[in-house]
């Protein structure tokens, strides 16, 4: 499963967000992402865990906590719509 994490803090790094998301399962991928002009982070990234039961879990246990200093979003991902111009691959965004 797909996990975006928004709100996060400007210090938050990829290996925080795979230390914090791996006290329940196994992480396949963390990344935090950053802004290509500036070098900052966006303070939001994604999660992928392969099992959705222990990504169900950590959306649950970590939706609206404190982590490094900021009060973090935590859901599921999915899948952006395909738009005009813009290459293949899986993009995701933020579920509703």
């Amino acid at each position: 499963m797909n996990i975006f994490v928004a709100k996060l803090s400007s210090r938050t790094k990829s290996e925080d967000l795979e230390q914090m998301f791996g006290e329940f399962g196994e992480v396949s991928s963390a990344k935090v992402i950053m802004d290509r002009e500036t070098g900052y982070s966006k303070r939001f990234g994604f999660v992928e865990m392969p099992d959705d039961s222990a990504a169900n879990t950590a959306i649950e246990n970590l939706d609206d906590k404190e982590f490094d200093g900021s009060r973090i979003v935590v859901k599921k991902a999915r899948p952006r719509e395909e738009t005009a111009g813009r290459g293949g691959g899986r993009q995701f965004r933020q579920s509703r």
